[in-house]
């Protein structure tokens, strides 16, 4: 594996400075499987505040989101509900569009990332599709996000998102945390 993070004892938090193409902070309380946060940026000009929180099952698949934000557009409220083989509802509605999806990824935020790499445990040199439910930040929107990852090594990891026309290097600690998103955000 890429990252040997099964036995490694998640910190009681942590926390990103966003650099480059967004200005901004972020710090998330984690749990077992419990993830507690708040993110503040602005990014082309553009402010918003969101909290979150999200649970996993014992398999690193998402069961629930909940995203409550606010940007000059106003405030929004999100609820994401995952039946752990792949199907979600959103505020209560089937989203037969993100059928196969088993990770949340919050525009806002780093440590999103940190759920496919885990759930995957890919080997050296091992790639895998991994779609997501995202969440835009500015209105809550919810939307289905190809995602590919492949391990080049310890801890590092090839990332595509090709709607955003993104490929870059994240780096990991032990636990499955980015700690260098390139042009997003460092780890503190």
């Amino acid at each position: 594996m890429c990252l040997r993070c099964s036995l490694v004892k998640a910190p009681e938090f942590a926390a990103w400075r966003h650099v480059g193409s967004r200005d901004g902070f972020e710090v998330v309380f984690v749990g077992e499987r419990h993830f507690a946060g708040h993110v503040a940026g602005v990014e082309e000009g553009e402010p918003y505040a969101v909290r979150y929180e999200i649970w996993l099952d014992e398999r690193w698949h998402t069961r629930r989101a909940q995203v409550w934000g606010r940007s000059r557009g106003g405030d929004y409220t999100v609820e994401l509900e995952a039946d752990g083989t792949g199907r979600w509802e959103v505020d209560g509605v089937a989203r037969p569009e993100l059928d196969g999806v088993f990770d949340v990824d919050l525009e806002a935020s780093s440590l999103t990332n940190a759920f496919p790499v885990r759930r995957l445990a890919l080997g050296l040199g091992e790639a895998s599709d991994a779609p997501a439910a995202y969440v835009r930040s500015l209105d809550g929107g919810v939307e289905r996000l190809e995602q590919r990852y492949e391990c080049i090594g310890e801890r590092r990891y090839d990332y595509r998102a090709p709607a955003f026309d993104t490929r870059c290097e994240l780096v990991y600690d032990e636990f499955g945390l980015v700690l260098d998103y390139p042009d997003i955000a460092i780890r503190l």
